[in-house]
């Protein structure tokens, strides 16, 4: 029995007790002080045109001067509620009687704004004084009323709250996805252009003192290779600065396969074959296939000892479209790895498909991907 009351009331109390502030509340703007200027007025009306009221003047007078509290709500919601429940609760014992204006039902908006807005020992401290004022003061209908009034009003702010607090993780999830993205499309692009620099520069160094010509070639490369490598740094800067508009460069397809054809100074040359028809490919799929072998053919050049030759094989049926990259060099059981090949099988299994990577049988590595043609 004192296990299950700690687990269904103490644990909780405790889990409120600890909890913020909502980030962000909205700054207090002209529509807060057009409602402050209509209550202000309403206030008035009423107590000029209402027939029986008690004390008109001081009656108006009171609620008058607790509108004001309305346009510190969001930034102070405990003290607001203090400051008028409590001002709504002593005043009576002065004039004998209790307000009861009409338009005086904006302090629903301060018991809205300590739920909404509070922290969670304001949350608690306020509805507990709300609750023990409207308790004391009201008898029969009015109380069970005054309680069914508030217990709503509680509900929807807590259910704005949670709202507000699922919108800002799925922002959050948003922006991790999308650091996921760039941190692939970095490991896709730039390194694939740095990793070019390197084994140039590799190159040179071997081959700087019989051949000091070859040296400045290697270097002209490494040159052409980082001026590349900044542009797409740049785009990428520039789209998440947000401020700059991202250069509209499409994204890379199929067709852009030919570009890592030909014989080249960074390692063995690479052939490319494409088979199939692949001109109602998805855009995404087309993109995926290109950056799976961009980064295939880094890594044969990067790990693949000794290897002449590089293989790029795509072809397509009816549903699926299939990438295959060989080489030839040194098998072994591990090539590369870290976040290269983790971002290969997720970049796949984001589209519904598949990525392996394996030593060949007798020798090299090979590469499959597997996509679905187009995005269920």
């Amino acid at each position: 029995m004192l296990r299950a009351y700690h687990r269904l009331v103490v644990e909780p109390l405790r889990a409120l007790l600890a909890e913020p502030r909502p980030p962000g509340p909205p700054a207090r703007n002209r529509r807060d002080l057009l409602l402050a200027a209509a209550l202000l007025v309403a206030v008035a009306v009423e107590g000029l045109v209402r027939t029986g009221l008690p004390d008109r003047a001081a009656t108006v007078i009171m609620t008058a001067a607790l509108v004001p509290t309305l346009l510190w709500r969001r930034e102070r919601p405990l003290l607001t509620v203090v400051v008028v429940f409590g001002v709504s609760w002593v005043f009576p014992l002065l004039i004998g009687h209790q307000p009861e204006l009409v338009s005086g039902a904006f302090v629903l908006l301060l018991a809205y704004a300590v739920v909404r807005w509070g922290s969670g020992r304001e949350i608690v401290a306020g509805t507990v004084l709300i609750l023990v004022k409207i308790a004391a003061t009201a008898r029969g209908a009015d109380l069970v009323a005054g309680l069914l009034v508030m217990t709503a009003v509680f509900a929807l702010a807590a259910a704005m709250r949670y709202r507000s607090r699922l919108r800002v993780r799925e922002v959050d999830q948003v922006k991790l996805l999308e650091r996921e993205r760039l941190a692939r499309d970095l490991h896709d692009t730039v390194a694939h252009h740095v990793s070019a620099m390197a084994i140039r520069a590799q190159a040179g160094i071997a081959v700087s003192r019989t051949s000091p010509e070859a040296a400045v070639d290697a270097l002209r490369v490494i040159e052409a290779e980082a001026v590349r490598a900044l542009g797409e740094m740049r785009t990428m800067v520039r789209a998440l600065r947000g401020g700059d508009p991202a250069e509209l460069t499409p994204s890379p397809a199929i067709a852009d396969l030919a570009a890592l054809a030909g014989p080249s100074p960074e390692g063995p040359e690479v052939t490319v074959a494409i088979d199939g028809e692949l001109g109602d490919l998805s855009p995404a799929v087309g993109t995926a296939i290109f950056r799976l072998a961009q980064e295939s053919v880094t890594n044969a050049r990067r790990h693949g000892r000794h290897a002449t030759r590089i293989a790029v094989r795509v072809s397509a049926d009816a549903a699926t479209v299939r990438l295959c990259v060989t080489d030839d060099g040194d098998g072994g059981t591990v090539r590369g790895g870290g976040f290269g090949l983790a971002g290969m099988r997720e970049r796949a299994e984001l589209l519904g498909g598949v990525c392996e990577a394996g030593p060949a049988a007798g020798r090299g590595w090979t590469v499959t991907a597997v996509l679905p043609r187009g995005l269920a």
